[in-house]
C-alpha cells in the first residue's frame, strides 16, 4: 500500500500549529472557553489543555483494531485528533469530513477529489460512525479526512484489517441504538494519570465547526466539575471530537453536551456523566 510521505515543511508547520496556544486563563472561572487560538492550531485555549502526543493530526477508528474478527453488519466509529469536523461544501479553518475507504489504499494524488463509489464512502454531513454490511472475507479499512470539495488532507488513519466471519440480517437502526452522545474514554470510575485523552462520540447526530452555522449540526461542550471548585467548561467550537487534558489531582465529573450550531445555540443532547480520579502526572526520567 502506498503511504503518502509528509514533507519536512508540512510536518514542521503542523507541529508549530499544534504547539501554539493563545493566552490561557483569561476567561472567568466557570465560563465556556472557546477556541481563541488561530484556526490552524484548532485547540481550545485553556491551562489544562495540552498538545496531543502525536504532534500532528490523524484520523483513527475508536472501536476497531487491526486483526479483529467481526460479524456483519458492524459499526465503525471515527475519531479525529487535532482537527475538527465540518460538512462537505462548507469551509471552516482546516476542518473537514470523514471518508471511509474499503479495500482501497490511500490516494497517490492528494490534489484530486475522492470518487463516490461503494469503496469510497463519504460522510459529508459530519457523521462520526457508519454501519458496514460486508460479506464474509478480509477487508482493509482506511479513514481519510477531506475538505469541502472532497480533496484529501494529509490526515488519515493507519490501515485496519478486519475479518468478517458471518453476515447476519440486522437492520442498521437496531445495531446503532437510540440517538445519543457519550464519552468513549476515559471509562466511568477510572483512575488516570495526566495527561490523558477524552474522546467524544455522537451517534445519530452530526458534528460541525460553528462558523458555517449548518442547521442540524452541533458541537461538543465538556464540563469538568470537582467538589468545592467552580466548573471548568470547554467549548469545542471548531468541531473537535477529542481533547488531551492535564488537570490538577482530584476527583472529577465529566459532563458532555452537544450544542446546536444554528440559532441561539440550544442544547441538542446530553451525555451520561462520567466520574474519574486524576492522580500524579507522569514525570520525565
Amino acid at each position: 500500500m502506498h503511504t503518502p510521505v509528509r514533507s519536512p515543511v508540512l510536518s514542521y508547520a503542523l507541529l508549530a500549529a499544534a504547539l501554539f496556544y493563545g493566552p490561557a486563563g483569561a476567561q472567568a472561572p466557570g465560563q465556556p472557553v472557546a477556541a481563541t487560538a488561530p484556526v490552524e492550531s484548532e485547540v481550545v485555549s485553556h491551562p489544562w489543555v495540552v498538545p496531543a502526543p502525536s504532534r500532528q493530526p490523524d484520523a483513527y477508528f475508536t472501536n476497531l483494531k487491526d486483526g479483529m474478527t467481526v460479524e456483519s453488519p458492524f459499526v465503525a466509529r471515527f475519531g479525529l485528533s487535532m482537527r475538527g469536523l465540518v460538512p462537505a461544501s462548507k469551509t471552516a479553518g482546516r476542518a473537514g469530513h470523514h471518508h471511509l475507504l474499503v479495500n482501497q489504499p490511500l490516494p497517490l494524488d492528494f490534489k484530486k477529489p475522492l470518487p463516490f463509489t461503494d469503496q469510497y464512502i463519504h460522510f459529508g454531513k459530519g457523521q462520526m460512525e457508519h454501519v458496514l454490511d460486508l460479506k464474509p472475507g478480509t477487508y482493509t479499512l482506511n479513514l481519510l479526512l477531506a475538505d469541502q470539495g472532497h480533496i484529501p488532507y494529509f490526515v488519515y488513519s493507519k490501515p485496519v484489517k478486519v475479518t468478517v466471519t458471518r453476515q447476519n440480517k440486522v437492520a442498521a437502526p437496531d445495531l446503532l441504538g437510540p440517538k445519543r452522545i457519550e464519552v468513549l474514554s476515559p471509562a466511568d470510575g477510572e483512575t488516570l494519570r495526566a495527561p490523558f485523552r477524552v474522546q467524544f462520540h455522537a451517534s445519530g447526530y452530526n458534528v460541525s465547526h460553528v462558523a458555517p452555522a449548518v442547521p442540524g449540526t452541533g458541537h461538543f461542550r465538556l464540563t469538568l466539575e470537582r467538589a468545592g471548585q467552580r466548573p471548568e467548561v470547554l467549548d469545542f467550537r471548531q468541531g473537535q471530537t477529542e481533547v488531551w487534558l492535564q488537570p490538577p489531582k482530584g476527583e472529577y465529573q465529566l459532563k458532555l453536551d452537544l450544542m446546536d450550531n444554528a440559532g441561539d445555540g440550544l442544547l441538542m443532547a446530553a451525555g451520561k456523566p462520567v466520574r474519574i480520579a486524576v492522580g500524579a502526572a507522569f514525570t520525565a526520567p
